[in-house]
Protein backbone atom coordinates (compact mmCIF):
# COMPACT_ATOMS: atom_id res chain seq x y z
CA UNK A 1 0.00 0.00 0.00
CA UNK A 2 2.85 2.39 0.83
CA UNK A 3 4.43 1.78 -2.58
CA UNK A 4 1.12 2.27 -4.38
CA UNK A 5 0.46 5.57 -2.60
CA UNK A 6 3.97 6.82 -3.24
CA UNK A 7 4.63 5.55 -6.77
CA UNK A 8 1.20 4.62 -8.08
CA UNK A 9 0.05 1.25 -9.34
CA UNK A 10 3.05 -0.44 -11.02
CA UNK A 11 2.89 -0.77 -14.79
CA UNK A 12 6.50 -1.25 -15.86
CA UNK A 13 7.61 -4.85 -16.22
CA UNK A 14 10.19 -4.79 -13.42
CA UNK A 15 7.77 -3.38 -10.85
CA UNK A 16 4.97 -5.73 -11.88
CA UNK A 17 7.26 -8.74 -11.60
CA UNK A 18 8.53 -7.60 -8.18
CA UNK A 19 4.97 -7.19 -6.90
CA UNK A 20 4.04 -10.65 -8.19
CA UNK A 21 7.12 -12.26 -6.65
CA UNK A 22 6.47 -10.61 -3.28
CA UNK A 23 2.84 -11.77 -3.40
CA UNK A 24 3.82 -15.35 -4.20
CA UNK A 25 6.55 -15.39 -1.56
CA UNK A 26 4.01 -14.28 1.03
CA UNK A 27 1.55 -16.86 -0.26
CA UNK A 28 4.13 -19.65 -0.05
CA UNK A 29 4.73 -19.16 3.65
CA UNK A 30 3.82 -22.36 5.43
CA UNK A 31 4.08 -24.52 2.31
CA UNK A 32 6.63 -27.28 1.78
CA UNK A 33 10.16 -26.40 0.78
CA UNK A 34 9.75 -28.19 -2.55
CA UNK A 35 6.70 -26.03 -3.36
CA UNK A 36 8.64 -22.89 -2.45
CA UNK A 37 11.58 -23.87 -4.64
CA UNK A 38 9.26 -24.68 -7.53
CA UNK A 39 7.69 -21.23 -7.23
CA UNK A 40 11.11 -19.56 -7.25
CA UNK A 41 12.30 -21.61 -10.24
CA UNK A 42 9.12 -21.02 -12.24
CA UNK A 43 9.15 -17.26 -11.84
CA UNK A 44 12.91 -16.81 -12.15
CA UNK A 45 12.62 -18.11 -15.71
CA UNK A 46 10.02 -15.47 -16.53
CA UNK A 47 12.03 -12.68 -14.91
CA UNK A 48 15.18 -13.73 -16.82
CA UNK A 49 13.31 -13.63 -20.13
CA UNK A 50 11.93 -10.17 -19.46
CA UNK A 51 15.30 -8.79 -18.48
CA UNK A 52 16.90 -10.31 -21.58
CA UNK A 53 14.18 -8.62 -23.65
CA UNK A 54 14.72 -5.22 -22.04
CA UNK A 55 18.50 -5.20 -22.09
CA UNK A 56 19.26 -7.04 -25.34
CA UNK A 57 20.76 -3.82 -26.76
CA UNK A 58 23.92 -4.40 -24.74
CA UNK A 59 24.60 -7.73 -26.42
CA UNK A 60 24.02 -6.23 -29.87
CA UNK A 61 26.47 -3.43 -29.09
CA UNK A 62 29.09 -5.91 -27.90
CA UNK A 63 28.75 -7.86 -31.14
CA UNK A 64 29.11 -4.66 -33.15
CA UNK A 65 25.75 -4.99 -34.89
CA UNK A 66 24.81 -1.80 -36.77
CA UNK A 67 21.43 -0.17 -36.25
CA UNK A 68 19.18 -0.54 -39.30
CA UNK A 69 17.24 2.59 -40.21
CA UNK A 70 15.89 1.94 -43.70
CA UNK A 71 14.97 -1.76 -44.06
CA UNK A 72 11.60 -1.74 -42.24
CA UNK A 73 10.85 1.74 -43.58
CA UNK A 74 11.33 0.55 -47.17
CA UNK A 75 9.05 -2.44 -46.61
CA UNK A 76 6.37 -0.12 -45.23
CA UNK A 77 6.68 2.07 -48.30
CA UNK A 78 6.22 -0.96 -50.54
CA UNK A 79 3.10 -1.99 -48.62
CA UNK A 80 1.63 1.53 -48.72
CA UNK A 81 2.66 2.51 -52.26
CA UNK A 82 5.47 4.88 -51.33
CA UNK A 83 3.79 6.41 -48.25
CA UNK A 84 5.16 6.27 -44.71
CA UNK A 85 2.09 5.22 -42.67
CA UNK A 86 3.49 6.76 -39.48
CA UNK A 87 3.90 10.14 -41.17
CA UNK A 88 0.47 9.88 -42.80
CA UNK A 89 -1.27 9.09 -39.50
CA UNK A 90 0.39 11.91 -37.59
CA UNK A 91 -0.36 14.40 -40.34
CA UNK A 92 -4.05 13.46 -40.28
CA UNK A 93 -4.65 12.81 -36.56
CA UNK A 94 -1.92 14.37 -34.42
CA UNK A 95 -2.75 17.82 -33.00
CA UNK A 96 0.21 19.18 -31.01
CA UNK A 97 -1.94 21.61 -29.02
CA UNK A 98 -4.84 19.25 -28.31
CA UNK A 99 -5.10 15.74 -26.88
CA UNK A 100 -7.84 13.83 -28.67
CA UNK A 101 -9.83 10.85 -27.41
CA UNK A 102 -7.81 8.46 -29.58
CA UNK A 103 -4.58 9.72 -27.99
CA UNK A 104 -5.91 8.61 -24.61
CA UNK A 105 -7.27 5.33 -26.00
CA UNK A 106 -3.94 4.65 -27.69
CA UNK A 107 -1.96 5.25 -24.49
CA UNK A 108 -4.21 2.82 -22.62
CA UNK A 109 -3.91 0.21 -25.38
CA UNK A 110 -0.13 0.62 -25.36
CA UNK A 111 -0.06 0.12 -21.57
CA UNK A 112 -1.78 -3.28 -21.84
CA UNK A 113 1.51 -4.66 -23.17
CA UNK A 114 2.93 -4.49 -19.65
CA UNK A 115 -0.08 -6.07 -17.93
CA UNK A 116 -2.03 -8.44 -20.20
CA UNK A 117 0.75 -11.01 -20.87
CA UNK A 118 1.50 -11.26 -17.13
CA UNK A 119 -2.09 -11.65 -15.92
CA UNK A 120 -2.58 -15.19 -17.36
CA UNK A 121 0.77 -16.19 -15.86
CA UNK A 122 -0.54 -15.43 -12.39
CA UNK A 123 -4.01 -16.92 -12.88
CA UNK A 124 -2.80 -20.12 -14.53
CA UNK A 125 0.02 -20.69 -12.03
CA UNK A 126 -2.53 -20.62 -9.23
CA UNK A 127 -5.17 -22.67 -11.04
CA UNK A 128 -3.69 -25.14 -13.52
CA UNK A 129 0.03 -25.88 -13.81
CA UNK A 130 -0.39 -27.83 -17.07
CA UNK A 131 -2.05 -24.83 -18.72
CA UNK A 132 0.57 -22.57 -17.14
CA UNK A 133 3.36 -24.59 -18.74
CA UNK A 134 1.65 -24.44 -22.13
CA UNK A 135 1.31 -20.67 -21.83
CA UNK A 136 4.89 -20.18 -20.64
CA UNK A 137 6.23 -22.45 -23.38
CA UNK A 138 4.70 -20.24 -26.08
CA UNK A 139 5.49 -16.96 -24.36
CA UNK A 140 9.10 -18.00 -23.78
CA UNK A 141 9.58 -19.04 -27.39
CA UNK A 142 8.11 -15.77 -28.67
CA UNK A 143 10.36 -13.74 -26.39
CA UNK A 144 13.47 -15.84 -27.08
CA UNK A 145 13.14 -15.54 -30.85
CA UNK A 146 12.36 -11.85 -30.46
CA UNK A 147 15.47 -11.24 -28.36
CA UNK A 148 17.63 -13.08 -30.91
CA UNK A 149 16.20 -10.83 -33.64
CA UNK A 150 16.91 -7.72 -31.56
CA UNK A 151 20.52 -8.79 -31.13
CA UNK A 152 21.17 -9.83 -34.74
CA UNK A 153 19.05 -7.12 -36.38
CA UNK A 154 18.81 -3.96 -34.24
CA UNK A 155 16.17 -1.86 -35.99
CA UNK A 156 15.43 1.79 -35.28
CA UNK A 157 11.78 2.63 -34.59
CA UNK A 158 10.13 5.33 -36.73
CA UNK A 159 10.65 8.16 -34.25
CA UNK A 160 14.39 7.42 -34.17
CA UNK A 161 14.58 7.11 -37.96
CA UNK A 162 12.84 10.48 -38.30
CA UNK A 163 15.20 12.02 -35.76
CA UNK A 164 18.12 10.91 -37.95
CA UNK A 165 16.54 12.25 -41.15
CA UNK A 166 15.30 9.00 -42.72
CA UNK A 167 11.65 10.10 -42.80
CA UNK A 168 9.69 13.29 -42.48
CA UNK A 169 9.47 14.61 -38.91
CA UNK A 170 7.65 12.41 -36.40
CA UNK A 171 6.74 13.01 -32.77
CA UNK A 172 6.99 10.30 -30.14
CA UNK A 173 3.64 10.94 -28.48
CA UNK A 174 3.08 7.73 -26.53
CA UNK A 175 2.76 9.33 -23.09
CA UNK A 176 0.51 12.30 -23.87
CA UNK A 177 -2.70 10.35 -23.24
CA UNK A 178 -1.57 9.31 -19.75
CA UNK A 179 -0.75 12.89 -18.81
CA UNK A 180 -4.11 14.08 -20.10
CA UNK A 181 -6.00 11.79 -17.71
CA UNK A 182 -3.57 12.60 -14.88
CA UNK A 183 -1.75 9.26 -14.91
CA UNK A 184 1.57 11.04 -14.44
CA UNK A 185 3.13 8.09 -12.62
CA UNK A 186 2.68 5.91 -15.70
CA UNK A 187 4.20 8.59 -17.91
CA UNK A 188 7.21 8.97 -15.61
CA UNK A 189 7.77 5.21 -15.52
CA UNK A 190 7.59 5.04 -19.31
CA UNK A 191 10.00 7.98 -19.72
CA UNK A 192 12.47 6.34 -17.31
CA UNK A 193 12.21 3.00 -19.09
CA UNK A 194 12.61 4.54 -22.52
CA UNK A 195 15.86 6.11 -21.40
CA UNK A 196 17.57 2.91 -20.23
CA UNK A 197 16.02 -0.03 -22.10
CA UNK A 198 16.64 -1.29 -25.63
CA UNK A 199 15.59 1.51 -27.97
CA UNK A 200 16.27 -0.43 -31.18
CA UNK A 201 14.11 -3.49 -30.52
CA UNK A 202 11.61 -2.63 -33.23
CA UNK A 203 11.73 -5.74 -35.42
CA UNK A 204 9.66 -7.76 -34.65
CA UNK A 205 7.20 -5.85 -32.48
CA UNK A 206 6.60 -7.75 -29.26
CA UNK A 207 3.85 -5.27 -28.44
CA UNK A 208 1.98 -6.56 -31.49
CA UNK A 209 3.05 -10.14 -30.84
CA UNK A 210 1.84 -10.18 -27.23
CA UNK A 211 -1.47 -8.53 -28.12
CA UNK A 212 -2.18 -11.31 -30.62
CA UNK A 213 -0.82 -14.08 -28.39
CA UNK A 214 -2.93 -13.16 -25.37
CA UNK A 215 -5.99 -12.67 -27.59
CA UNK A 216 -5.57 -16.12 -29.17
CA UNK A 217 -5.02 -17.73 -25.78
CA UNK A 218 -8.11 -16.16 -24.21
CA UNK A 219 -10.54 -16.80 -27.10
CA UNK A 220 -9.12 -19.99 -28.64
CA UNK A 221 -12.06 -22.09 -27.40
CA UNK A 222 -14.71 -19.42 -27.80
CA UNK A 223 -17.38 -19.00 -30.45
CA UNK A 224 -16.23 -17.98 -33.91
CA UNK A 225 -17.84 -14.53 -33.73
CA UNK A 226 -15.98 -13.81 -30.47
CA UNK A 227 -12.70 -14.78 -32.11
CA UNK A 228 -13.41 -12.49 -35.06
CA UNK A 229 -14.34 -9.52 -32.86
CA UNK A 230 -11.30 -10.09 -30.62
CA UNK A 231 -9.04 -9.60 -33.65
CA UNK A 232 -9.80 -5.88 -33.28
CA UNK A 233 -7.47 -5.70 -30.27
CA UNK A 234 -4.19 -6.63 -32.04
CA UNK A 235 -5.26 -4.43 -34.97
CA UNK A 236 -5.85 -1.56 -32.56
CA UNK A 237 -2.40 -2.19 -31.05
CA UNK A 238 -0.80 -2.02 -34.49
CA UNK A 239 -2.63 1.22 -35.31
CA UNK A 240 -1.52 2.67 -31.97
CA UNK A 241 2.11 1.70 -32.44
CA UNK A 242 2.11 3.17 -35.95
CA UNK A 243 0.45 6.43 -34.90
CA UNK A 244 2.75 6.87 -31.91
CA UNK A 245 5.79 6.25 -34.19
CA UNK A 246 6.91 3.39 -31.95
CA UNK A 247 6.87 0.75 -34.70
CA UNK A 248 6.59 0.28 -38.42
CA UNK A 249 3.63 -1.68 -39.73
CA UNK A 250 5.94 -4.47 -40.90
CA UNK A 251 7.23 -4.77 -37.32
CA UNK A 252 3.69 -5.65 -36.28
CA UNK A 253 3.24 -8.10 -39.15
CA UNK A 254 6.46 -9.90 -38.27
CA UNK A 255 5.39 -9.91 -34.61
CA UNK A 256 2.13 -11.65 -35.58
CA UNK A 257 3.99 -14.14 -37.76
CA UNK A 258 6.28 -14.86 -34.82
CA UNK A 259 3.24 -15.79 -32.71
CA UNK A 260 1.96 -18.16 -35.41
CA UNK A 261 5.41 -19.77 -35.70
CA UNK A 262 5.87 -20.20 -31.94
CA UNK A 263 2.35 -21.57 -31.51
CA UNK A 264 2.82 -24.18 -34.24
CA UNK A 265 6.23 -25.25 -32.93
CA UNK A 266 4.80 -25.73 -29.44
CA UNK A 267 1.75 -27.57 -30.75
CA UNK A 268 3.91 -30.05 -32.64
CA UNK A 269 6.25 -30.56 -29.70
CA UNK A 270 3.36 -31.15 -27.31
CA UNK A 271 1.68 -33.55 -29.74
CA UNK A 272 4.92 -35.51 -30.08
CA UNK A 273 5.35 -35.69 -26.29
CA UNK A 274 1.74 -36.84 -25.90
CA UNK A 275 2.19 -39.50 -28.59
CA UNK A 276 5.40 -40.79 -26.97
CA UNK A 277 3.70 -40.91 -23.58
CA UNK A 278 0.80 -42.89 -25.00
CA UNK A 279 3.18 -45.30 -26.72
CA UNK A 280 5.16 -45.88 -23.51
CA UNK A 281 1.99 -46.48 -21.52
CA UNK A 282 0.81 -49.01 -24.12
CA UNK A 283 4.13 -50.87 -24.04
CA UNK A 284 4.01 -51.08 -20.24
CA UNK A 285 0.54 -52.57 -20.37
Amino acid sequence: MWSARRNGIPVDRSAVMVWILVAFICGSIGKSRSAQWRMILDWSIIVALYFAYDYSRGTADQLGMPVHFTGPRNLDRILFFGTDPNVWMQKHFYEPTSVRWYDVAGSLIYMTHFIFPVAPLVILWLRDRREWLMYVRRLSLIMSIGVICFILYPAAPPWMAAKNGYTEPLSRITGRGWNHIHMHTVSKVWDRGAAVLNGVAAMPSLHAAFSLFVTIWVVRNRARWIQIVSALFPLAMCATLTYFAEHWVVDCIFGWLLVVLAWRICNRWEQRIAANTTTNETEVQ
